[in-house]
């Protein structure tokens, strides 16, 4: 079936001649002709009386042309809207866990003010899952803690972030300053393996071949904080997690000793990715708020 014989269908019926038609649609009367014996061939009937003054449509014309205006009508909504097809296209985006619970959300929420009819679809997984995700092509950008994975990735720079230990105010703690030693004497509620979070403290702690066995293990960093809050133990987290509750006295810090742990955190998305407008308008978001917190 072709769309311009349904086109050409419907001309004739609106002006009444083949003559007519052609006129309407700018093609000539013998083009006119081969695309009404074409349908006709196709639907095996006649689709139209020929009158001495013009031409009607048959019960079988009727018909077709009832069928064939939902189709142009579709086609020509279609035509319409192909042109902003790329406007519309949401923008996959996946997270790490940790730059969802703080970070992401404040550059969306920017983002969505300066434009409203952007469209964002949100993924949340443990940061090696996300690269994953963006590997497969099942987001267009990935928001990813630590060190920058291997691959053929455009990355920008999105700060950075302290792991600090915390535990109740009441908790039995005689040390001033924890080494990794004792650090790993105590209960401890940390992040799942996996996280960005977790591979750096396993990684720090590697490095004087002592590994962490925690007593909880969460991919919710709320889940632990309530923990510690209860006195079951010492959890490692960014402090921008821990700010309520540090300023509730609900926990309180624990200094480390020979420790420190720092994660950067980083957009990542494929160098030879095709950059939709809405895509460019997030990439620029990014970079400028970059520029503006480097000052």
């Amino acid at each position: 079936m072709v769309i311009r014989y349904l086109e050409i269908l419907e001309a004739i019926a609106e002006t009444g001649t083949f003559t007519s038609a052609a006129k309407q649609l700018y093609i000539t009367q013998s083009a006119v002709s081969h695309a009404v014996a074409e349908l006709e061939k196709q639907a095996g009937t006649a689709l139209f009386e020929r009158l001495p003054k013009g031409v009607v449509l048959t019960r079988a014309g009727i018909s077709l042309l009832h069928e064939a205006r939902s189709i142009l009508t579709a086609c020509r909504n279609l035509d319409r809207r192909i042109c902003h097809l790329e406007e519309n296209t949401p923008v996959k985006i996946v997270s790490s866990i940790t730059i969802a619970s703080f970070l992401l959300p404040e550059i969306l929420s920017e983002l969505k003010t300066a434009f409203p009819n952007l469209q964002l679809s949100v993924q949340v997984a443990s940061a090696n899952t996300a690269i994953d995700i963006l590997q497969r092509g099942d987001a267009d950008i990935a928001f990813w803690e630590g060190t920058a994975p291997k691959g053929n990735f455009d990355t920008i720079f999105l700060g950075s972030y302290t792991l600090c230990a915390a535990c109740a105010s009441d908790f039995d703690l005689s040390e001033k300053a924890l080494s990794p030693d004792r650090l790993c004497r105590y209960p401890l509620l940390l992040r799942e393996q996996g996280s960005a979070i977790r591979d750096t403290l396993d990684n720090t702690l590697a490095l004087v071949h002592l590994k962490a066995e925690p007593v909880w293990e969460s991919v919710n960093s709320l889940a632990l904080i309530k923990a510690a809050e209860a006195g079951l133990g010492i959890t490692i987290l960014p402090e921008t997690l821990l700010s309520d509750s540090l300023s509730l006295k609900k926990l309180r810090l624990l200094p480390f000793d020979e420790i420190k742990m720092e994660n950067q955190m980083l957009a990542l998305f494929h160098k030879d990715k095709y950059i939709t407008k809405p895509f460019q308008l997030l990439i620029d978001q990014l970079k400028s708020r970059n520029e503006f917190h480097s000052l």
